[in-house]
């Protein structure tokens, strides 16, 4: 019986049900998606990037100082891999001969066109790539210019195989031509470059060197060693260590994350105190009801049953609604907006939800 009376208040004309799911809904689906959103974050940032990462990246090597840069790493952390390539800026300035000033490109793609951008060359492949199209140039390469570029900056921009490039390099400006796509893994925070040219590209141009180091076993105490010895014999030379950079980034985004949510509480408290006005408002027609139900028998604790089964079936509905629609939200955002892979947490979810019910049965 309780249980009937229960199901008829809520889908009877006139019941608060849909302003319940609603305001009480919305404001848990904000809450549960900034949560999975920040799991995401964090889980992406303090999981798989640090077991991938280098130690140290090293900018600003001289190309004088190469040998004697590489034997210093070789001697202070001998167990690591050391990987260097040459680097120097440049400024893409066309497409095909076409200006980028005047080139129409999605937001997504526009980075590559603005400002300066680490450019390199190599005779061999980069390990860490795949061809998607396209083939590498021969080791002893000496045709016209060649660039390889990211597949998915290429599409984006709209390239194809054939198509032309112009960089503006030392104030000089040189054009090559798109011999391959390859794709490129970022999340590796390894040596990565949008193009690689051909070695003849720039040959004879004055260039540094960008190094990395990863050594999966040195402890906290030798990267302090090593990034002594190299300060001390190279002080031009810039040294990141990646996991202090990858700590600030983590404590940033929790920071973020927590100005967010109490943003989004305060939200959640507001339509709460709508919502209360609302149950207020509607109490006069509970207690006729109540006294109608009394009358035609209804005993106390059925009353007491059915308007608290009532309240439990409505909280459920707006639970489910709000981790259904915050876990769709939260992916959409990580995986089609941010492009990282999307992990529906439970926990996180159902934990953030409940926090939140009891924060607001409380008020």
């Amino acid at each position: 019986v309780a249980l009937r009376l229960a199901l008829g208040n809520i889908h009877r004309p006139g019941a608060l049900t849909p302003s319940v799911v609603l305001s009480l809904g919305l404001g848990l689906t904000l809450l549960v998606t900034l949560a999975l959103i920040d799991g995401n974050l964090r889980r992406q940032i303090s999981g798989s990037l640090p077991e991938r990462a280098p130690n140290f990246f090293f900018v600003d090597i001289q190309s004088g100082d190469v040998d004697a840069f590489s034997a210093l790493i070789g001697k202070e952390a001998p167990g690591g891999t050391l990987a260097k390539v040459p680097m120097m800026r440049g400024r893409v300035m066309a497409l095909n001969g076409i200006d980028v000033g005047k080139v129409s490109v999605p937001p997504e793609g526009a980075w590559v066109l603005r400002g300066d951008r680490g450019l390199t060359y190599d005779a061999k492949m980069p390990a860490n790539a795949t061809l998607t199209q396209g083939t590498w140039w021969p080791q002893d390469y000496a045709g016209e210019a060649l660039v390889s570029f990211s597949a998915e900056e290429g599409r984006q921009i709209g390239l194809k195989l054939g198509d032309t490039v112009t960089v503006n390099v030392l104030g000089r400006n040189v054009t090559a031509r798109i011999a391959n796509f390859r794709q490129v893994e970022w999340e590796t925070m390894g040596i990565n470059f949008v193009m690689v040219f051909s070695p003849n590209t720039f040959a004879g141009a004055p260039h540094g060197w960008l190094a990395t180091l990863t050594d999966k076993n040195a402890s906290t105490a030798d990267d302090a060693r090593l990034l002594n010895a190299v300060t001390r014999a190279f002080p031009a030379v810039t040294t990141v260590r990646v996991k202090d950079a990858l700590d600030i980034v983590n404590r940033l985004v929790g920071q973020l994350g927590t100005a967010i949510r109490t943003a989004a509480g305060v939200a959640l408290i507001a339509s709460v105190l709508v919502l209360s006005g609302a149950l207020a408002a509607g109490n006069r027609a509970r207690i006729h009801d109540a006294v109608v139900l009394k009358t035609l028998g209804a005993t106390r604790r059925t009353l007491i049953t059915a308007f608290s089964l009532e309240y439990v079936l409505i909280g459920l509905a707006t639970a489910v609604f709000a981790l259904a629609a915050g876990g769709v939200a939260a992916w959409f955002v990580v995986a089609r907006i941010m492009t990282l892979p999307s992990h529906f947490m439970p926990e996180v979810a159902v934990a953030t939800m409940l926090v939140s019910l009891a924060v607001t049965v409380g008020i």
